[in-house]
């Protein structure tokens, strides 16, 4: 046996001897049940990442909608501000309505 096979394995009295009979068995049901419990916290865990992917999802297209819906509507103001010499300002003085800005400058 060399010096890496002495770390490995361990050498003398404190030596790990395999075990067999009833203790072999009771180890093997408790590495199935480890495993078994392992399996079900990973498929638990998967299940709510999915949820949380899709809930994130869900918000990111909420939001790029919304997002096109500001951009739509800041883009009709732009177009209905560009008319801007067609319209004028009127304001009630004394019970008549009074124009102003419909006079065209060089006039």
């Amino acid at each position: 046996m060399t010096q890496p096979d002495r770390l490995i394995f361990g050498s003398g009295p404190s030596a790990r001897r395999p075990a067999n009979g009833f203790v072999a068995s009771v180890m093997w049901l408790g590495g199935v049940i480890a495993t078994l419990a392992a399996m079900t916290i990973g498929a638990v865990l998967a299940v709510f990442t999915a949820a949380a992917v899709a809930v994130i999802a869900l918000f990111a297209g909420a939001l790029v909608f919304f997002a096109s819906l500001a951009v739509r509507a800041r883009r009709r103001m732009t177009a209905r501000n560009r008319r801007g010499d067609d319209v004028i300002e009127a304001r009630k003085v004394d019970g008549a309505w009074v124009a102003y800005g419909w006079e065209r400058p060089g006039r």
